[in-house]
């Protein structure tokens, strides 16, 4: 009976911080495949927001397509059809159309 009270207190405990480093690899992998990503996305719709001009061809969040006619700090109005013109919030503009092109959601 001594033998084996012995025999396992002999064998260590492993190290505290290798208990974390499940939850350290699946924090790291949420990172680089979620969040980053994510992170890089939002950046690009940024700047291509802060870059509208009059005369681009935008898509909004709502699926309206439309040509910009004025451009504040704010708010961008974008002419939907002959006489229908819309004030739109710059950051419900899901996409900026390229000229002679598709919209990358399209």
């Amino acid at each position: 009976m001594f033998q084996i009270l012995a025999a396992a207190a002999g064998a260590e405990a492993p190290p505290a911080w290798i208990q974390w480093l499940p939850i350290v690899g699946m924090i790291l992998i949420f990172w680089f495949l979620i969040i980053r990503p994510q992170m890089k996305r939002q950046k690009e719709h940024q700047q291509k927001v802060a870059a509208l001009k009059k005369g681009d061809q935008v898509v909004t969040a709502g699926g309206l397509i439309g040509k910009v006619a004025k451009v504040d700090e704010h708010y961008a109005e974008i002419d939907l059809a002959q006489g229908v013109r819309v004030k739109a919030v710059k950051n419900t503009i899901g996409d900026v159309i390229p000229p002679g092109g598709h919209a990358a959601n399209d």
